[in-house]
């Protein structure tokens, strides 16, 4: 079985970061694969659906929240 890491950075995206996880969580085979959010610093409601994704699906999404690293 292969093993994939999906790792999506987020920074004020709350009108497309549930969606996009969405099409990801749509793979029947769960097992195979995580879903990794890190939350740099965001200032509108990303933080919050981050979370609730991450509570609603703890076996697949992991939640990192960081300090904005600007850059």
């Amino acid at each position: 079985m292969i093993f994939v890491s999906f790792i999506i950075p987020v920074y004020n995206g709350e009108k497309y970061i549930e969606e996009c996880v969405e099409q990801i969580l749509k793979n029947k085979e769960r097992s195979a694969y995580e879903i990794i959010l890190i939350n740099d610093g965001s200032t509108d409601n990303s933080g919050v659906i981050c979370a609730r994704l991450s509570r609603k699906f703890p076996e697949t999404i992991k939640l990192i929240n960081i300090k904005n690293g600007g850059g």
